[in-house]
């Protein structure tokens, strides 16, 4: 005990789940691509694909905006994908972010995927994440149609890992919309 009697008191952030649940998150995308590395390579119907989603910012906390996110996937090489994103919010909040992707196909249709990135943020007149370079985890769980588009729910988790002295992180729900990259270039829009 310190001289006086008093107790030392931790600081509390109010976020104790947070690092718990992106260490989670890390872990399940780790397991899943060791499993992975050894199937089979990609297939004819998971090209390269440009998404777009829409949602909403901060559903967890009282920061709420909308939410718009673009993203180029690559090609998936033995169920990893390369991506490179641009998201924005109508607080004018930006984050350009870069990273993977690990898409885990469940039957004909549906498509799990598990992704990390690390990119620059800029709060605008929204949340102040604490830094403004952020790590971006979560997943999506999308439907694959007929024309190989997908449509998906998508959940993110946006934090600094605590490179700043405030780290109060932030989620991101939203639905998705993946266009392959060759339909974009094609006559007959890709049907």
């Amino acid at each position: 005990m310190p001289a006086g009697g008093a107790s030392r008191a931790r600081p509390h952030s109010g976020h104790r789940g947070r690092p718990s649940l992106v260490r989670g998150i890390a872990i399940i995308a780790a397991i899943a691509a060791a499993i992975l590395s050894a199937a089979a390579p990609a297939r004819a119907e998971d090209p390269a694909y440009l998404r777009v989603g829409v949602g909403e910012f901060d559903i967890f906390h009282n920061n709420h905006a909308g939410d718009f996110d673009i993203e180029f996937q690559t090609d998936r090489i033995w169920y990893i994908r390369p991506v490179a994103g641009f998201e924005f919010t109508t607080d004018s909040a930006t984050y350009f972010y870069g990273g993977f992707n690990f898409d885990l196909p469940v039957g004909k249709h549906i498509v799990i995927e598990l992704g990390s990135a690390v990119g620059h943020y800029s709060n605008g007149d929204g949340k102040d994440l604490g830094n403004s370079i952020e790590f971006r985890s979560g997943g999506e769980v999308a439907l694959r149609l007929r024309n190989q588009a997908r449509v998906g729910l998508a959940l993110h988790h946006i934090s600094n890992a605590h490179l700043g002295n405030h780290n109060p992180g932030t989620e991101i729900l939203g639905l998705t919309y993946s266009i392959p990259m060759g339909h974009l270039f094609s006559r007959d829009g890709g049907k």
